[in-house]
């Protein structure tokens, strides 16, 4: 096992391993076993649950499998990577069960997540999502300055969260929606048809098991997958995973759930989460 070849300072005579700082630190496993899961990740065309990880590598344990897809999850995403540019659509839309007595973008549980896509001719080019607070300008303007090339051309709605993007550097084009809502998924074809790929993955892939302060690295491994749609080859999305999980930083499972004290959670209403058998059992309600 790797880890059990330690490498010493000269200097300080502190020793480290070569898997120290990257997200297979301490692990247990062979790090062969690791690349197989990888390949297993990059490979699945509508990706790959927690259950079906542990079922192909004979894991013995559905914590394990969860731990281990989570923290790949926090390597799909590189912090530099290059921002959006061109003609790009900006939309919000609201993720987790039904939910009564509101309207628009308000919301009591669902999350709320922002999207960004790049037109390429008239298809999708690259995206980007980030779960947001509210739909205020405090948090969609950030949103757009974070993940939009400055000069850009915003298509939006004429919601008022993005009143003031123009004079940051993002002309816009606005389209109204108010009392069009059944002509959005053709106003605004490209936001829609990736919040609906969004929505059917969770659905499908992970059975809605999503809980919602997980929800932003689902986000990631959608983009992940979405971005490299058109790769021909399985093995550059493979290297690209492994070049990036060498670069990011541990993470244990108690870091992952949130563990602060052994305090069981109990189920709550819409989009929530609970505890079984020690790892969070996700669901959304549908």
């Amino acid at each position: 096992m790797v880890r059990a070849t330690l490498f010493r300072c000269c200097a300080c005579r502190r020793q480290t391993s070569a898997t120290a700082g990257t997200i297979f630190q301490d692990t247990r496993k062979p790090l062969v076993t690791w690349f197989r899961a990888m390949w297993y990740v990059t490979s699945q065309k509508n990706g790959a649950s927690a259950l079906g990880l542990q079922r192909v590598l004979g894991l013995g344990s559905y914590e394990t499998a969860w731990t281990w897809l989570h923290k790949l999850r926090r390597a799909m995403v590189r912090p530099d990577r290059d921002r959006l540019k061109g003609w790009i659509e900006v939309d919000e839309t609201l993720v987790g069960g039904l939910e009564e007595g509101v309207s628009g973008r308000e919301t009591e549980s669902k999350a709320l997540v922002v999207i960004a896509a790049e037109a390429d001719g008239p298809g999708i080019g690259r995206i980007r999502m980030r779960v947001i607070e509210d739909a205020s300008a405090a948090s969609l303007h950030p949103f757009v300055q974070d993940c939009v090339e400055p000069g850009s051309t915003l298509h939006t709605d004429g919601w008022q969260g993005y009143s003031g993007l123009d004079k940051k550097g993002y002309p816009r084009e606005v389209t109204l929606l108010r009392g069009r809502r059944k002509e959005a998924s053709i106003l605004m074809p490209r936001v829609h048809r990736i919040a609906g790929l969004l929505k059917r993955w969770l659905l499908g892939t992970h059975q809605g098991a999503v809980a919602p302060q997980h929800l932003s690295y689902y986000l990631d491994e959608f983009t992940f997958r979405f971005n490299r749609r058109k790769s021909k080859s399985r093995g550059k999305l493979f290297f690209r995973l492994l070049q990036q999980s060498v670069g990011t930083s541990p993470k244990t499972y108690d870091t992952i759930i949130g563990r602060s004290k052994p305090a069981k959670q109990t189920a709550q209403q819409v989009g929530v989460w609970g505890e079984s058998r020690g790892y969070p059992l996700d669901t959304f309600i549908r």
